[in-house]
């Protein structure tokens, strides 16, 4: 089965311009799984969740069918890149303490990953399953970022999106749930920054490649003039959507 590749075309921007996520979040992580020996990062694209893991754990596989995304991702020596789907990796059996999926599940067909997931967890090992939205700056940049993606982009967005837009709540799970602590997803940046973040949208660039021109540009001024002087640091918010579930023993 073919992926739906929306980021290979622009996998230089997307490494640059994604927000990290945040570091309580992988040490609470490696606090619930059974060990630490092997975490999978599951549509890793460039790499943002398997080098944040590579801190905690000895090992971490990170996949992704994108061999121009992995070309792009930062390297650590316990992180092993491999160009997989995610319905049919390459690890063993009863092998993972933990597998993590950062803002990419609405792309995998879900009953087939998760058996693969059954496949290769331990017993009370844990999967980790989260994506962001609702970007957030200031209520008079924050229109400008509504035009963008409501009026501008809206056709141009996958129907999966409408899965992240509602933070995965329908998306049926396996295993028992547990119930994690809160995380805030912040980053300080400047109006390129966010401009930058806006362009590496998939909505954007397929608006770009259809219409021959990019549509940040159409609402790049009024931001600016929103934001006040482009060096400025302002904190951009994210609502950020976790599920955690452990595989019984």
């Amino acid at each position: 089965m073919s992926f739906k590749d929306h980021f290979s075309g622009h996998a230089a921007l997307y490494r640059e311009a994604r927000p990290t996520y945040p570091p309580a979040l992988f040490a609470w992580l490696a606090r619930q799984a059974p060990a630490t020996r092997l975490a999978w990062d599951v549509g890793c694209g460039s790499g943002q969740a398997a080098l944040a893991l590579a801190g905690h754990f000895s090992r971490v596989v990170a996949s992704d069918p994108s061999a121009e995304q992995l070309a792009h991702a930062g390297q650590h020596p316990r992180v092993d890149y491999r160009v997989e789907a995610a319905e049919h990796g390459s690890l063993e059996d009863v092998s993972v303490d933990l597998v993590t999926v950062g803002q990419a599940l609405h792309w995998f067909d879900h009953p087939a990953f998760f058996a693969e997931v059954d496949r290769v967890l331990n017993p009370d090992g844990i999967l980790a399953i989260w994506c962001y939205a609702d970007v957030h700056v200031t209520p008079e940049v924050d229109a400008h970022i509504e035009h963008l993606y409501r009026d501008i982009t809206d056709p141009y967005w996958a129907p999966e999106r409408d899965l992240v837009d509602n933070g995965y709540a329908d998306i049926t799970m396996p295993f028992a749930a547990l119930d994690p602590p809160h995380f805030d997803m912040e980053m300080s940046w400047t109006a390129p920054q966010l401009l930058d973040y806006l362009r590496s949208w998939s909505a954007s660039q397929r608006y770009r490649r259809d219409q021959g021109h990019d549509p940040v540009t159409l609402i790049e001024q009024g931001l600016l003039e929103s934001w006040g002087a482009p060096d400025q640091v302002y904190p951009v918010r994210w609502a950020f959507h976790l599920h955690v579930r452990r595989k019984s023993s």
